[in-house]
């Protein structure tokens, strides 16, 4: 009997996802991630739930429609991780004009049966504030719903609820040997020792490793449909006061947003452009930094300039192109579909790779992988559309109410402090609060109110190993933790894993 009936390699939303929604059909399930969690193109996105109003004019209406109805499936998941955002899309003069975008909005409005976010409406950007930022070229607007995400976090959400299904998560583990034969022999290398699973069937969800996983590892030839796309963010000071985000049309054709981010800051982002190389070393380049802080200077009255970036990141997309051999074609033309790919032949084990996907439909490819597998585990029923993420077992509309009551709880706290383990934790705050009736009661700080009581809980229920895993994935802490506070960090997480035979990360 082998030892898991699904094997899946690669720990980002799709795996993640999938893990999740096979450990809720009873399967036992396996997900290994080279490194950590969400440490991949699903921390470097744009951090949206939305249908993508763009891509209508290409014509992926099917694509756009899905990712509306999920974007309100997903909001009732996780309204911790996920909340509600306004979008101000000016009215760019010589560029789309007026009722163009107005017919786009209204498509985008209807096609995905909307009800719980409001519906688009005209601004006046001359007269509104919304225009205030803005340079004075403006006339006429419109404000429209979609929302924001943690991705990381929303990964590690995942990844929690499938092991608290029973599925068995291996983050910092490589496999770096398959056999395939009635069933899967796994060769996985961790911490320099080699350790064998065996399962009934293997996920390739390894996102822009996907051809050199199959390369190396399955000694498959790499799939020549795959283009990987670089995209590239900053963060810089913030540049309005409120709490909508801005979309503009660039002059190459694509559009960029302008986002509130961790209160004090604003994300730009993002580009698009062909990468070749290794995905783990890619990094926001001099040009992509420049190209974002003309574009954010050229609409807002702010000028932005490399040397006001913050911070900035940039992931790869792997996206899935039918139209093969055209590189001629723009990186921002490239379908964001999915392609699931089963490979089964009779007397061996079967293989599905995935292709391309986004963070909005994660939750539909992984029904959709369960459904391709059907026919090894048999028919199971779906269940994850009406489900929690964990914390997430709270009305959509009661963040605030939440926050109020965790204030109340533990009055020690300061009103920012609970609202980010608020938004962070859901309802789950109790797990790092427990009985505690004062702040020193958290253990040592390390800066920006990050205690060691909420490290230990990253560290012992989310996989986090190191500070990074904390201040960049866990959380965005990292844009306020001076180097020392990093420093003191490290010593502390250092210590509890060598108190842990298992380094309280691997379960």
């Amino acid at each position: 009997m082998s030892d898991f009936d699904l094997a899946v390699i690669g720990g980002g939303i799709n795996g993640a996802g999938i893990a999740r929604d096979a450990a809720g059909r009873g399967l036992r399930v396996l997900l290994v991630e080279q490194n950590d969690l969400a440490s991949g193109t699903s921390s470097a996105s744009t951090k949206l739930i939305h249908g993508g109003l763009r891509y209508l004019e290409h014509g992926w209406l099917r694509l756009v429609r899905e990712a509306l109805i999920e974007r309100e499936v997903l909001l009732r998941m996780a309204p911790h991780l996920i909340r509600p955002m306004r979008f101000v899309l000016p009215v760019e003069p010589g560029m789309r004009p007026r009722w163009m975008l107005r017919l786009g909005l209204f498509v985008y409005d209807h096609l995905g049966g909307r009800k719980l976010l409001p519906a688009t409406r005209t601004i006046d950007l001359a007269r509104d504030a919304l225009g205030t930022p803005l340079k004075g070229r403006y006339e006429h607007g419109f404000e429209y719903s979609d929302c924001w995400v943690d991705d990381a976090r929303l990964v590690v959400l995942n990844a929690l609820d499938a092991a608290e299904r029973g599925a068995v998560i291996r983050t910092r583990t490589r496999c770096v040997r398959v056999e395939r034969s009635a069933e899967w022999k796994l060769v996985l290398e961790v911490r320099g020792r080699r350790d064998v699973m065996t399962a009934r069937a293997l996920v390739n969800a390894t996102g822009p490793w996907v051809g050199s996983f199959s390369e190396t590892v399955l000694q498959k030839p790499s799939p020549g449909n795959v283009r990987l796309i670089a995209g590239s963010h900053i963060v810089v000071p913030r540049l309005f006061d409120h709490d909508r985000a801005y979309i503009f049309q660039a002059p190459d054709g694509r559009v960029v947003f302008a986002i509130p981010f961790e209160d004090d800051f604003t994300m730009v982002g993002t580009t698009d452009h062909e990468f070749s190389g290794d995905p783990a070393r890619i990094e926001a380049s001099a040009e992509e930094i420049g190209y974002l802080c003309k574009i954010a200077t050229d609409h807002f009255r702010t000028a932005i300039f490399p040397a006001d970036v913050i911070w900035s990141f940039a992931g790869v997309r792997p996206l899935y192109d039918e139209a093969t051999n055209k590189p001629q074609e723009k990186a921002q033309d490239t379908p964001r579909d999915y392609v699931l790919a089963l490979d089964r032949v009779a007397g061996e084990a079967p293989l599905l790779t995935v292709y391309g996907g986004k963070i909005t439909t994660y939750r539909r490819l992984a029904e959709e992988a369960f459904e391709k597998l059907a026919p090894v585990f048999g028919p199971r029923p779906n269940w994850t559309k009406g489900t929690s993420l964990p914390g997430g077992d709270f009305d959509v509309a009661g963040i605030e109410q939440l926050i109020a009551g965790l204030g109340l709880s533990f009055p020690f706290l300061s009103g920012s402090h609970a609202r980010r383990l608020a938004r962070a934790y859901g309802t789950r705050f109790r797990h790092i609060l427990g009985s505690a009736s004062s702040f020193n009661d958290l253990g040592p700080g390390f800066g920006s109110e990050l205690t060691g009581a909420e490290v230990r809980y990253l560290m012992t229920h989310e996989w986090a190993q190191t500070p990074d895993d904390v201040l960049w994935r866990r959380s965005k802490l990292g844009l306020r933790v001076s180097r020392d506070e990093k420093a003191r960090l490290s010593s502390f997480m250092t210590n509890v894993l060598g108190s842990t035979a298992s380094g309280g990360a691997d379960r």
